[in-house]
């Protein structure tokens, strides 16, 4: 427990938290911005000398019950709520639920990328965000119903999509199991996860009897997928999955390094989503 540092946290917290934003009225006397430190002590309920030597970095070590609630009176965001855990030597709760809110900045990298298919996954799976050529290759998730765009869904249902050879169906198949059997370790709280799993095991008998093996990880899978897709025919494509800080979310980009798939995707950044319109005319 660093107790300087945990002082100098606190007091810098409790400086950015206005007092309407916890239901206290504003006063006229504040002679500092934000809460008092008798107002925190209140919303966290503990006493106001504990909460004093806390930032006077005199107080015995706060359990895990005091630190949650000083998180939720102080307003901590979930990267400075598992700080303040570690600041006093504890290891941070688990988060309730992977965060399914994309920033703007990786929406705008999305629409950046015209020559890549690329989206951004939840650890369930659920399909948040993509990009044009995503829409080319895998289809439009504005035209699926709300709870079929998770991507494991789709896969383990064999709802519409580019059809995988049967080594790049395979290996995916095996990464999605131990990528939710992780997410349910790491969500054990998350309803939604537990619904999509009940879900999974009930209507999927390949997928009830991969997460009866109780795989975590895959090893030497391939990262390059082969689809055939109905407008260009064969996609040989690298796959790669980049893990973005916080949330449980992932950046997922498919590349071809050349050759005749890398002009297929060309040609698909071309005629874009039109092919779908073509093919059925």
């Amino acid at each position: 427990m660093d107790r300087a540092l945990l002082a100098d946290f606190l007091r810098s917290r409790r400086a950015r938290v206005r007092p309407e934003e916890v239901g206290l009225p504003p006063g006229t006397r504040r002679r500092t911005p934000g809460l008092r430190r008798e107002e925190v002590a209140q919303l966290a309920a503990i006493s106001v000398d504990y909460y004093n030597r806390l930032e006077q970095a005199r107080a015995p070590r706060p359990s895990r019950q005091v630190l949650a609630a000083l998180g939720r009176a102080l307003l901590l965001y979930p990267t400075e709520r598992a700080h303040l855990f570690r600041l006093a030597g504890e290891v941070p709760d688990p988060p309730a639920r992977p965060d399914d809110v994309v920033p703007h900045g990786l929406r705008h990298l999305l629409d950046r990328l015209t020559d890549t298919p690329a989206y951004v996954i939840d650890a369930r799976y659920e399909l948040l965000a993509w990009n044009s050529l995503a829409v080319a290759v895998l289809g439009d998730p504005d035209d699926w119903a709300p709870d079929e765009r998770n991507l494991a869904w789709r896969m383990f249902r064999g709802l519409p999509g580019p059809v995988l050879d049967q080594a790049g169906a395979v290996a995916v198949a095996a990464r999605c199991v131990a990528d939710l059997r992780a997410a349910a370790s790491r969500y054990p709280d998350d309803p939604a996860l537990g619904r999509l799993l009940a879900r999974l095991r009930a209507d999927s008998p390949e997928f009830d009897r991969r997460w009866r093996d109780h795989g975590v990880c895959v090893r030497d899978a391939p990262d390059r997928i082969v689809l055939t897709h109905r407008a260009v025919g064969e996609l040989a494509l690298d796959r790669e999955v980049l893990e973005l800080a916080g949330g449980g979310q992932r950046l997922v980009l498919h590349t071809a390094s050349g050759g005749r798939s890398a002009e297929a995707l060309r040609l698909l950044g071309v005629i874009g989503a039109d092919w779908r319109t073509a093919s059925a005319s």
